[in-house]
C-alpha cells in the first residue's frame, strides 16, 4: 500500500515553513518529513516544527468539551449541552445588558476563515463591536507606520530570496535565529554574497553574533537611535535628492525633526557609541540596494508607530523603498498574524483590510453578507482595553486561540479581569491557562486536523491541508460559529446559514468580500493555491486569465492617492516608564527558540520542554554582584505591577542596565505579571519592550522557581475524557 504524503505548513511562526506529513506507523497521528520544494525553508524545519505532532495527542490536546460544574470544576460534557449553555450565556447577555456587553477575542493563529468568520459572528450573529485579537500585541505599530508611510501593510514587500541579494540589512529588534530558524540562512546567504548585516538589540543575541555590526541601544531608544542615523545621512550628503523629489512627500518637515538629534545627543539616549553611529551609516548607504527590517523590539512600545516611522524614514531618504531589493518591511510573528487582521478580527477593520468608518466599505461587506450596512457596529476597543473591561460593561467573552493570561502585558490584573467576567466561553486545542477559567471550553480542531489558508509574514497565501481524522469528540472553529448561530437568531431567524461550515466555501466568500480591498483575494482559489507555493496578495480577480499576484509591491508607485510615499515627522521620547530609584533597571523581553508564544502548546512538548524547561532572568555580571546573586539561584523581578520569580542566567550578552526574560511561561515566572500597559496612541500596542524594575535576591527557604512551575503545570491539567 502507498503510503499518503499531505503537503502542508507548519503551525506556528509566520514563516509557514513548508512540510510533509504521512502516517504514524502505529497509526496514531502522524511524522513530519522534508518538504525541500517549498521555496521559503526549502526543507529545513525548527525543533518546534519538527515536534508539532506531539499536541496532536490525547492527553495532550482536549478530545471533550468542559463545562463547570456546581462544585466549580471543570467536567466533561456533550456538545449538545456545551453548545447550549455557550449560547444561554452569550445570548441571555446580549438581549440581558445589549450587544457590547458581549466581547470576542481571537488569535493571530487562526486560519483566514476561521478570523473571517469570527469578525462576521461578532458583527452579525452577536452585533458586538468588542472583537479586537492577540496580533494587536505583535505587529499594530509596524502595520500603522506602513499604512502612513505607503499606504499599505503587508509585513514583507518583497520575498525573503530577495534578502541575501541586497546590500545591507539592519535587523532592528528582531532576532530570527531563535523566533524562525530556517530564516537565518537568507541572512548567512547575505554575508557570503558579500552584504552585510547590523543588527540592533540590548542584547548580543544568536542572531546578533552573526552581524558585521551590533548596536546595542537601551531598551527605548531605537528611535532616538533611527533619528540619529538619518541625521548622519543628511549631514553626510547621502540623501537621495531626486528620488525624494519625484516619489515622496513631507520631507522638509522630517529632515527638521532629525536634526534635532545630532549624535552626541543620541549616544547619550541610546548608549550606542557615535563611531559606531558614522559606521552602521557608512555600511547602509554605499551599496546600491539596501533594507531595513523591524521586529518586535521597536514596535511592543508606547511610541511604536514613530519608531517604526523613524526606521521607514531613514528608507526613504536613501531612496531605498519602492525599488528592487531595497525597502522596509516586518517581520511578522504569529503564524496567521498578517491574515488574522486583514479579514476582520481587528477591531477596526473588515475584510479585505477595508476601513469599518467607510460607508462604502460597509456597503460592499454588508451587501457580501447579505445584511443592512446600518446594522453593522461601528469599531470597538482594541485588544488591551478591550481586555481591561472585561467585568464592568463587558460581561461575557467569546475568547479562540488565544492566552491572555499568559500573553497580555500587566497579566495578573488581567487574569483578575478574566475570572470578574459573568461567562467565558473558550475554543481551544489544549487546555491553556485562560481556558482553565472559562465556565465552558470548546476542543477544536489543529493544523493537521483541517483545510484552511493562512498568509506568511511575505504575503503569500498558503494552503494548510489536512492530513487526518480529527478524535471524535472534536469540532472545527467553523462548526462552532455554525451552531453558535443557530442558538443566536432571534424570531425565528435562520442564522447558522451565513456561516457554512466547509472552508473552501467559507473562502469563496472572503474572496468576495476582500475584492476591490486593498488586501484583494479575490483572484485566490483553493485550486490554484494546491497547485503553487503559494500566491502573494494583492491578487484581484481578472477576467483575462489568472492575476500573477505581487510578489513585489511599490515598484512603480505607493498605495496612496497620489502614488507618493509620505514622509511622516516624529521626535525622540522616553518611554513610558523610565527607570528610577525604586526601581533602577530595564526590563526586556522576548522569546527562546524551543517555544513559542504563550507556550500554552510548546509547553506539552517533551523534548522542547528539555531544551527550555522554564523562565529565566538574563542579567550582566555587574548587576547580578550587586544583588548578591549566582548563576541559577532564584531571583525576583519587581515591577510596579507585580514580581515574578525565576533562576539568574548571569552573561556579559546583555546591557548592564538592563534585565530580560522570555514570555513563554505562566506562574511565579510569568513576565507579562511586569509588562507596562501603557499604550501607542495610534496603534494601541502596549509597551511590551520596556519597564522599570528592581531585582531582589529570593531568601532562602522560599519556593524555587521549579517547584512553583510544577505546581503551576499540574493546576491545568486536562480532564478525562467520559
Amino acid at each position: 500500500m502507498r503510503e499518503t504524503v499531505t503537503p502542508t505548513h507548519c503551525p506556528y511562526c509566520a514563516l509557514q515553513c513548508g512540510m510533509n506529513l504521512t502516517p504514524a506507523p502505529d497509526g496514531r497521528g502522524v511524522v513530519v518529513s522534508e518538504r525541500t520544494e517549498f521555496p521559503v525553508n526549502r526543507g529545513a524545519l525548527c525543533g518546534k516544527g519538527r515536534t508539532a505532532p506531539a499536541v496532536l495527542a490525547a492527553g495532550v490536546r482536549l478530545t471533550s468539551p468542559l463545562v463547570r460544574d456546581e462544585g466549580g470544576a471543570l467536567v466533561p460534557a456533550s456538545w449538545e449541552e456545551a453548545l447550549g449553555r455557550v449560547g444561554r450565556g452569550l445570548g441571555g447577555i446580549r438581549d440581558t445588558y445589549g450587544a457590547d456587553a458581549v466581547g470576542v477575542f481571537g488569535g493571530g493563529g487562526l486560519t483566514n476563515e476561521k478570523a473571517y468568520a469570527l469578525g462576521k459572528f461578532a458583527r452579525v450573529a452577536l452585533g458586538t463591536s468588542q472583537i479586537d485579537y492577540n496580533g494587536r500585541f505583535c505587529m499594530s505599530s509596524a502595520a500603522a507606520a506602513g499604512n502612513l508611510a505607503f499606504g499599505l501593510d503587508r509585513g514583507l514587500p518583497f520575498p525573503l530570496e530577495d534578502i541575501p541579494r541586497t546590500g545591507c540589512v539592519i535587523l532592528v529588534g528582531s532576532n530570527p535565529a531563535e523566533t524562525m530558524p530556517p530564516s537565518l540562512r537568507y541572512f548567512t546567504e547575505l554575508r557570503e554574497n558579500g552584504g552585510t548585516l547590523i543588527v540592533v538589540d540590548p542584547r548580543r543575541t544568536k542572531t546578533a553574533e552573526h552581524a558585521d555590526l551590533h548596536l546595542a541601544p537601551r531598551p527605548g531608544t531605537d528611535l532616538a537611535l533611527a533619528l540619529g542615523l538619518l541625521h548622519l545621512v543628511v549631514a553626510e550628503g547621502r540623501t537621495d535628492e531626486a528620488y525624494i523629489r519625484e516619489r515622496t512627500g513631507g520631507w522638509e518637515e522630517t529632515r527638521a525633526a532629525a536634526m534635532a538629534h545630532w549624535p552626541e545627543y543620541v549616544e547619550r539616549i541610546t548608549g550606542v557609541p557615535v563611531p559606531q553611529l558614522r559606521e552602521a551609516v557608512r555600511l547602509f548607504c554605499e551599496p546600491e540596494a539596501a533594507m531595513v527590517l523591524t521586529a518586535r523590539g521597536p514596535e511592543q512600545q508606547s511610541k511604536g508607530t514613530d519608531t517604526v516611522g523613524a526606521w521607514i524614514n531613514l528608507c526613504l531618504a536613501t531612496g531605498r523603498a519602492g525599488r528592487p531589493l531595497s525597502g522596509y518591511g516586518c517581520l511578522t510573528g504569529q503564524g496567521n498574524g498578517q491574515g488574522g487582521r486583514e479579514h476582520g478580527q481587528k477591531a477596526d477593520q473588515l475584510p479585505g483590510y477595508r476601513k469599518l468608518t467607510d460607508p462604502a466599505a460597509r456597503a460592499h461587506v454588508a451587501g457580501v453578507w447579505g445584511v443592512d450596512p446600518d446594522t453593522l457596529p461601528g469599531p470597538g476597543r482594541s485588544a488591551y482595553e478591550l481586555l481591561d473591561a472585561l467585568g464592568t460593561d463587558i460581561r461575557a467573552l467569546l475568547l479562540m486561540g488565544s492566552n491572555p493570561v499568559v500573553s497580555a502585558p500587566r497579566a495578573a490584573h488581567i487574569e483578575g479581569r478574566i475570572r470578574s467576567l459573568d461567562f467565558l466561553a473558550v475554543c481551544d486545542v489544549v487546555l491553556s491557562e485562560t481556558a482553565a477559567l472559562a465556565d465552558v471550553v470548546l476542543p477544536v480542531t489543529q493544523w493537521a486536523e483541517e483545510t484552511g489558508t493562512t498568509t506568511s509574514l511575505e504575503g503569500r497565501v498558503l494552503l494548510r491541508r489536512r492530513a487526518i481524522t480529527p478524535p471524535e469528540g472534536v469540532r472545527s472553529d467553523l462548526e462552532v460559529m455554525h451552531e453558535l448561530a443557530a442558538r443566536l437568531g432571534r424570531d425565528g431567524e435562520n442564522l447558522e446559514k451565513k456561516f457554512p461550515t466547509d472552508p473552501e466555501e467559507v473562502f469563496e466568500e472572503l474572496r468576495r468580500a476582500s475584492a476591490g480591498g486593498p488586501a484583494d483575494y479575490s483572484g485566490i482559489t483553493y485550486r490554484r493555491l494546491a497547485e503553487e507555493s503559494g500566491v502573494f496578495w494583492p491578487c484581484p480577480a481578472d477576467a483575462s486569465g489568472p492575476h500573477p499576484g505581487t510578489p513585489r509591491l511599490f515598484l512603480d508607485r505607493f498605495a496612496t492617492g497620489d502614488g507618493r510615499a509620505r514622509f511622516v515627522p516624529v521626535s525622540h521620547r522616553a518611554a513610558a516608564e523610565e527607570p528610577d530609584e525604586a526601581y533602577p533597571v530595564l526590563l526586556t523581553t522576548g522569546r527562546v527558540v524551543a517555544q513559542y508564544q504563550s507556550g500554552a502548546q510548546t509547553r506539552r512538548v517533551d523534548e522542547l520542554n528539555a531544551a527550555a524547561p522554564g523562565p529565566f532572568v538574563e542579567l550582566h555580571p555587574r548587576l547580578a554582584e550587586r544583588i548578591g546573586v549566582a548563576e541559577g539561584e532564584p531571583v525576583a523581578v519587581v515591577s510596579r505591577r507585580g514580581r515574578a520569580v525565576a533562576p539568574a542566567r548571569i552573561t556579559t550578552a546583555i546591557r548592564p542596565d538592563t534585565v530580560f526574560m522570555p514570555f513563554h511561561w505562566a506562574g511565579e515566572g510569568r513576565a507579562n505579571t511586569l509588562t507596562n500597559p501603557a499604550l501607542d496612541p495610534t496603534s494601541r500596542m502596549p509597551e511590551f519592550k520596556a519597564c522599570a524594575v528592581r531585582l531582589e535576591a529570593v531568601e532562602a527557604g522560599q519556593p524555587t522557581p521549579t517547584a512553583l512551575q510544577a505546581a503551576a503545570t499540574a493546576a491545568y491539567s486536562v480532564p478525562p475524557s467520559p
